[in-house]
């Protein structure tokens, strides 16, 4: 039986669930509480991040990077890092920058900070931090209506990875009302094209013990 280990605020997690929607692979989804630090878990993956993936032969794979790569070497009949080796250094840059800086700048600062923080007994939210992601979103959401005007997709002219790292962290913040999507119209509409999609779909279902998302949040037509 193949299980992604998740928490349904983790955009990482939520990427490799996208990863697997796509290349119409199927899995068991499984929650994990990682600041319980179980015993079994921390066995497969020390650092006790989510996701992991298992497989049915006991593979188990950690991070998102690790378990994207894996899923387009194991499965290739779908190709979410590209077709060429400049499409392919493209999809991995752009991976990189909503895995890392956006993450960073961004949802870390409002999902950790104003959610997670407290949940995991790591202290009180740092309010100076929530106004930063705040005011770091809008030049991160111009740089992505950017790329969606430019191109078919983020990375080129096919859906990949870079789509579904971006879209994830977005889902997250839109999950909890953090997105003005009318900051960026190029953005939204490249938005609403990814949600659209039947890999997107489990993800709309996602609910989250005392947070309750806008109504806009599984409305495909926003």
């Amino acid at each position: 039986m193949r299980i992604l280990y998740h928490l349904p605020l983790s955009p990482y997690s939520r990427k490799v669930r996208l990863a697997l929607g796509e290349k119409r692979i199927p899995f068991d989804l499984r929650s994990e509480r990682i600041w319980e630090r179980r015993e079994a878990y921390l066995a497969m993956n020390p650092a006790c991040t989510v996701p992991v993936l298992t497989e049915d032969n006991g593979l188990a794979i950690a991070d998102s990077a690790a378990i994207c790569e894996y899923l387009d070497e194991a499965y290739p009949e779908v190709t979410l890092i590209g077709r060429t080796l400049a499409e392919r250094a493209e999809v991995r840059r752009l991976a990189c920058w909503f895995d890392g800086k956006f993450s960073t700048e961004v949802t870390r600062l409002l999902v950790y900070e104003r959610h997670l923080k407290s949940l995991m007994g790591r202290g009180n939210p740092d309010a100076a931090a929530i106004r930063a992601g705040y005011q770091n979103l809008k030049p991160h959401m111009e740089y992505l209506g950017w790329l969606a005007e430019s191109r078919a997709w983020l990375a080129g002219p096919n859906l990949s990875l870079a789509d579904l790292a971006a879209a994830a962290q977005l889902s997250v913040l839109d999950y909890i009302g953090d997105v003005d999507w009318s900051v960026n119209e190029a953005a939204r509409e490249w938005y609403a094209r990814v949600k659209s999609r039947p890999a997107f779909r489990p993800l709309l279902t996602d609910r989250v013990s005392g947070l309750t998302p806008p109504p806009h949040y599984a409305d495909l037509d926003f």
